[in-house]
């Protein structure tokens, strides 16, 4: 949806959510950090630098119990890592002596190292980290556990390879909690949005099952269908997107440098103008007189369609409304909101979160206001004793053949694996119809390029057929 109101808006993807059930206790070996289980190969751990550093943390008496959070402060560090280059970052830690032990530990030559100053700006060292990050990220974890690494060393190595900035603290500031006793979800959901409340949310069904890998290999799996969806997405949107800034940026030179010129030639001929080129020679005008006024008006009013659509949910429900109707971007939406629902959906299902959990959850990925009602109105029926098909039927935005897969489901309690075929036949029907958007996109924005441009030189011919019939 936001990709279709690019450039007034973007991405915005606020996803919150907890599971309500109480933890219980793996049956299963209690197994410490997801590497080694307790009690067993202990020569096999990597205890010293772990356990030199736990020691080393200042004020940290028992590492097993999980202190009262306290406000971190950013140290602004210099270091030079094990290949010999120098880096850059921000650490948070509560005192300098922490984050000096923690750069320490890894290896690091601390060549420079202070406490953060106000005006000291880091540009993307917040943002969320994407689909495409957290898919690769997840499977090297993955792995990593499954070959016997314990958890904190697992994410030790993802922060010496992070070369983004955002990914780097990310990891580091996990590592950091893991180590003062902190759980990985806990110290994924210390960190804000930077991690989606869906990830943090199935990690701790994970430490719940004591079934990490797993869980990490399924929403690998998720994270990258997203990312294909979001780049298919993209893709369908670039031609059609460079083609009108082109046929922008043809207009605006025709009219500001090129009429002007015949302008004054069509004077001193005293050549009869017809009405098309009254009207070109006033738009040129215009755009050369109140160039200024017209770029900050359409600032201003892209700023408050961003604004309005970010933070109004009546304005954002019609914006999305209006979208879902017309022809073919309905289709490219409603296939890609159900796409997503029914992946998630399963995947939460597959993994024993309970109904009204799920659909908590799922009402916080999407944002799409039309799918949040119908999610509302799910768990207001589920409330009533209601089945879950029963707040989609009849819904214009849930096609039926979802709606008749989701009663299969229920009826026969399988329905996690009827929610995955849907994901599937609605993914397939999703890139069918972008592959032809993209196809009729190119001659349409051709053909819209050629009346622009066509109805421009048309108004410059015809007055010179007015001089030269003159001339004879």
């Amino acid at each position: 949806m936001d990709i279709l109101m690019k450039p007034f808006i973007y991405i915005y993807h606020a996803v919150s959510g907890i599971f309500s059930a109480p933890k219980k206790m793996s049956k299963k070996e209690p197994v410490h950090n997801y590497g080694t289980p307790i009690g067993k190969n202990k020569k096999n751990q990597k205890e010293d630098s772990n356990e030199d550093y736990k020691k080393n943390l200042v004020g940290i008496v028992d590492t097993n119990k999980k202190r009262e959070d306290k406000k971190l402060n950013q140290f602004r560090y210099t270091i030079i890592n094990a290949n010999g280059k120098k880096e850059t970052s921000i650490f948070e830690a509560e005192t300098i002596e922490e984050a000096r032990n923690y750069l320490t530990s890894q290896d690091y030559q601390i060549v420079k190292l202070e406490p953060k100053s106000k005006y000291d700006i880091e540009i993307g060292g917040d943002g969320k980290l994407k689909a495409s990050q957290l898919s690769f990220s997840l499977t090297q974890l993955s792995t990593y556990i499954k070959a016997g690494i314990p958890l904190v060393d697992s994410m030790k190595i993802l922060a010496k390879q992070a070369t983004k900035s955002n990914e780097k603290r990310a990891y580091q500031r996990i590592v950091y909690d893991l180590l003062r006793g902190e759980n990985l979800s806990d110290a994924m959901e210390k960190q804000g949005e930077k991690f989606p409340k869906l990830l943090i949310n199935m990690i701790k069904t994970a430490e719940m099952t004591g079934d990490l890998p797993s869980i990490l290999d399924d929403m690998a799996e998720y994270y990258t269908s997203m990312e294909k969806t979001r780049k298919a997405m993209i893709s369908a949107m670039t031609y059609p997107a460079v083609v009108l800034t082109i046929a922008i940026g043809v207009l605006i030179f025709m009219l500001l440098f090129i009429v002007p010129r015949f302008v004054d030639m069509f004077e001193s001929q005293d050549a009869e103008l017809p009405f098309i080129t009254l009207a070109v020679i006033g738009a040129s005008d215009f755009l050369k007189a109140n160039y200024i006024w017209v770029i900050l008006v359409l600032a201003v009013v892209g700023g408050v369609l961003y604004y309005m659509y970010k933070n109004i949910i009546g304005f954002r429900k019609n914006v999305q409304f209006m979208l879902m109707k017309m022809p073919v971007v309905s289709k490219i939406i409603i296939y890609n909101e159900v796409t997503n629902f029914t992946k998630t959906f399963a995947s939460l299902l597959n993994h024993g979160v309970l109904i009204t959990d799920c659909m908590d959850i799922l009402s916080k990925i999407t944002n799409n206001e039309i799918y949040k009602e119908i999610i509302a109105k799910t768990l207001y029926n589920l409330g009533k004793g209601d089945s879950i098909s029963e707040s989609f039927k009849g819904q214009w935005a849930f096609p039926v053949v979802a709606y008749e897969m989701l009663v299969t489901g229920e009826n026969t309690g399988q329905l996690g694996l009827m929610m995955e075929k849907v994901s599937d036949h609605f993914q397939t029907l999703h890139k069918a119809i972008i592959d032809q958007l993209k196809a009729l996109i190119e001659p349409l924005m051709i053909a819209v390029l050629a009346v622009i441009v066509g109805i421009i030189l048309l108004s410059i011919v015809v007055p010179m057929f007015d001089i030269y019939g003159k001339i004879q």
